[in-house]
């Protein structure tokens, strides 16, 4: 739950303030689990016919963005206006720009993501109210 993602969704729930360990400018590219899931079902499927042991792939929406627009979003498809959030600018030994490429995985593999993360947001942030 230290992540950005559930801490972001539960803090919002809870109605706390989200700490926030960098200074907000980090970029990552987020792509929802089901995503994630399908390229692996999809890599398996083919892994046979196309003899792909021992090849990696990654699966990447490759749109990345800083944990300020993640946050941002979080906070509207939560229905709050103005996100509450306390930055610390702590975090020393992490990547400032971290993304995949995902062009392997889409041209031997045809994969693609299904959903945005918007999409996925919602479907999380839905989960996380439920339980």
């Amino acid at each position: 739950f230290s992540r950005i993602i559930p801490d972001a969704i539960r803090s919002i729930i809870k109605n706390k303030t989200l700490v926030i360990r960098s200074d907000g400018k980090f970029t990552r590219d987020y792509i929802y689990i089901k995503d994630i899931i399908s390229g692996y079902l999809l890599l398996a499927k083919k892994m046979i016919s196309l003899k792909l042991y021992g090849e990696a792939f990654n699966f990447s929406n490759e749109l990345p963005i800083s944990v300020f627009e993640l946050v941002k979003i979080i906070s509207k498809i939560s229905g709050q206006n103005k996100p509450d959030y306390k930055i610390t600018n702590q975090a020393k030994y992490e990547i400032k720009y971290q993304f995949l490429s995902s062009l392997k995985a889409r041209k031997i593999l045809e994969w693609k993501p299904i959903y945005t993360l918007e999409n996925g947001l919602k479907e999380t942030i839905k989960w996380y109210q439920n339980y």
